[in-house]
């Protein structure tokens, strides 16, 4: 199936390892001209690397905080520079610590706050006057299945991810005359290399098998193993293309049936 995105121009922000590399890398496959960033150089230029095996299109790599306004403001300027416009955005970060009510003064609150909704309203805020001059953007928040069913120890990520989700449902209503699309993708538990090292520590600390402690993990999922992060690129490309055009609004669950929500 063509996407329809060979040739448009993607930023995906937080995007040197798990879901970000991964949303980018299948932008990257089907065509698409990928600007990643990341706070860690190293990090970056292995992901450039990585990125350039499997790319039809052009891979630009540029080092960004996506907690800096000045950092999202260069980063969209430069890819302007470089190739004059943006087609879609992938709005992605680490989600802040877990934790109850009681662990968090207002310093968490407020990174929190920087890291997972500001970044998303400042990234649009650089790259909505070009879509909507073009009639043609891609809006795509990653998110996470705490929006619909709250993880217990983690009140951060319950709260400040729910913004975002009010965020595109109303920028969904406002942009939709401008061929602009905004959506959500609510990730279940997904096997990154940082959840795969925390397992492993896990299992090696209890003298168990990698398999076990997973098993452990996904007992409420009744797909009964966590997700590959292509499994998420995968879903962030089809919100992406053409065929997804009269998409806008929702959130999607890529979780294995984890969210028992009805609606």
């Amino acid at each position: 199936m063509d996407l329809g995105i060979k040739g448009k121009i993607a930023i995906v922000a937080a995007s040197s390892k798990g879901i970000g590399l991964a949303a980018a890398k299948k932008l990257a496959e089907e065509g698409a001209n990928v600007v990643i960033c990341s706070r860690n150089e190293e990090n970056l230029r292995i992901a450039e690397t990585e990125l350039k095996k499997v790319s039809i299109g052009e891979v630009l790599a540029i080092k960004c905080d996506v907690t800096q306004k000045a950092d999202i403001e260069s980063l969209v300027d430069k890819t302007v520079d470089h190739f004059g416009t943006v087609h879609i955005l992938v709005n992605n970060a680490g989600g802040p610590p877990a934790g109850y009510f009681e662990d968090f003064d207002d310093d968490a609150w407020f990174k929190a706050f920087e890291l997972n909704f500001m970044s998303a309203v400042r990234f649009i805020r650089k790259v909505l006057p070009l879509m909507k001059s073009q009639k043609w953007g891609r809006i795509i928040n990653i998110t996470s299945v705490t929006v619909k069913q709250p993880i217990d120890n983690l009140i951060l990520s319950n709260s400040i991810r729910m913004a975002v989700v009010g965020l595109a449902k109303t920028l969904a209503l406002q942009l939709a005359e401008y061929n602009i699309t905004v959506n959500n993708i609510a990730p279940g538990y997904t096997l990154t290399s940082r959840v795969r090292s925390l397992v492993e520590t896990r299992a090696k600390e209890r003298g168990v098998e990698f398999e076990k402690i997973v098993e452990e993990l996904v007992k409420e999922v009744p797909a009964k193993r966590m997700a590959d992060p292509s499994e998420i690129g995968n879903a962030v490309a089809f919100l992406a293309s053409e065929a997804a055009g009269y998409i806008t609004g929702v959130t999607l669950f890529v979780d294995g049936g984890y969210v028992k929500a009805t609606l």
